[in-house]
């Protein structure tokens, strides 16, 4: 089934023409959003898809990657009316991300009503987080009338990479104890037991959690009163400070790119390479401590563009979980596990390795099955 899949993020809009029998890709794409915005970016899509006759004719469905589905969406669903009501009604958990994911649902709409569209949720592979992991120590109120808990993001990633590792490193699927870190801008960790999570990183937003390239991740709530009294910022002021300052740059001063720290830390600059040790322990930290709902662990593994592609980060991570039995290859580390299968350490478990994420391909799968093929 040839599948039209769509990825509309807060800085580029990604897509993917998938034959999901073959699991080729027969054109894929990626608009940034920093010049005409998202709009215009999912625009410059529609136009480069419809411009190839063949290539629509052939088309069968679009899927839609939506960020939040609340606890509406615990699964992909075939998109209607009604789930686009409740995709915008579950808006204010994720205020800048679902409005641009119901802009490309109803801009592809538009332009080719005669395709069925699919949701597939972020959140939704962290529903099957148990209580315990995810209700905050808060009145329950909270919780019953205003949805206020934990429900992680990044799951299109986590759900793929996470399957992958299972087939790659052929591990048993019913019992697998997988940590996987998705690693970007933003970034944030899964604890995946037998295929499902059990545990993960982010929480009610995607502040929560690993330091990012602009988030700051876990701070003392107590830090928001504080810095409003000394700085003069409202709510919203402070949460642009945690959201867009903080994190690689904030502690840096330099910048949130990755491969700019590096190359500034191997000059000597103290803040660059501060930032990216801070970075890798809290990274190292957060693996650590989900091995308390796995009961264990059979393999770390790395993706996203620092996980797949910096052995210097991989690196300190690993030495930081040497106390778990992390044995570093640093041969195969350096060439991203591209001759190794995918492995960067030694092959006993626990072992670590790196996997290339493709949410646009998991997007693709599941519209394809929710469409019956």
């Amino acid at each position: 089934m040839r599948l039209l899949a769509l990825n509309c993020g807060s800085s580029s809009v990604k897509f993917a023409v998938v034959n999901t029998a073959s699991s080729e890709r027969i054109v894929s794409g990626s608009y940034a959003t920093d010049a005409g915005g998202t709009g215009a970016a999912i625009d410059a899509v529609v136009d480069q898809i419809a411009g190839d006759s063949g290539l629509v004719a052939g088309l069968r469905g679009v899927g839609h990657r939506v960020v939040h589905g609340g606890e509406t969406f615990r699964e992909s669903v075939r998109i209607d009316a009604s789930v686009q009501a409740g995709i915008d009604s579950v808006s204010a958990l994720a205020p800048l991300h679902n409005p641009v994911n119901l802009l490309g649902i109803r801009k592809l709409e538009s332009a080719f009503p005669h395709l069925p569209q699919v949701a597939v949720f972020d959140t939704a592979f962290h529903q099957s987080l148990p209580p315990r992991a995810y209700l905050y120590a808060l009145p329950q109120a909270l919780y019953r009338e205003h949805g206020v808990r934990r429900y992680g993001f990044h799951g299109t990633s986590h759900r793929y990479v996470a399957q992958e590792a299972t087939r790659l490193f052929d591990l048993p699927a019913e019992r697998a104890r997988i940590v996987t870190a998705h690693l970007g801008n933003g970034c944030s960790t899964a604890a995946v037991l037998g295929g499902r999570s059990v545990e993960t990183s982010m929480g009610f937003s995607p502040l929560e959690g690993l330091v990012m390239g602009t988030r700051s991740g876990d701070v003392d709530p107590g830090l928001h009163v504080f810095l409003a009294e000394r700085l003069g910022l409202d709510l919203a002021g402070v949460t642009e400070l945690l959201n867009r300052q903080s994190g690689l740059l904030g502690i840096s001063g330099l910048s949130s790119d990755m491969r700019e720290l590096e190359t500034a830390e191997a000059s000597g600059n103290h803040a660059a390479g501060l930032a990216l040790e801070i970075f890798c322990y809290r990274l190292a930290r957060q693996v650590a401590s989900q091995l308390v709902p796995l009961g264990g662990l059979d393999a770390l593994i790395f993706t996203g563009g620092i996980g797949e592609n910096s052995a210097r980060i991989r690196r300190q991570v690993l030495e930081f979980l040497r106390p778990l039995g992390f044995e570093i290859d640093p041969a195969a580390n350096a060439a991203h596990g591209r001759e190794t299968g995918g492995l960067v350490s030694h092959p006993a478990p626990p072992f670590a390795g790196v996997v290339a994420t493709d949410e646009e391909f998991l997007i693709a799968a599941d519209t394809a099955r929710v469409l019956g093929a």
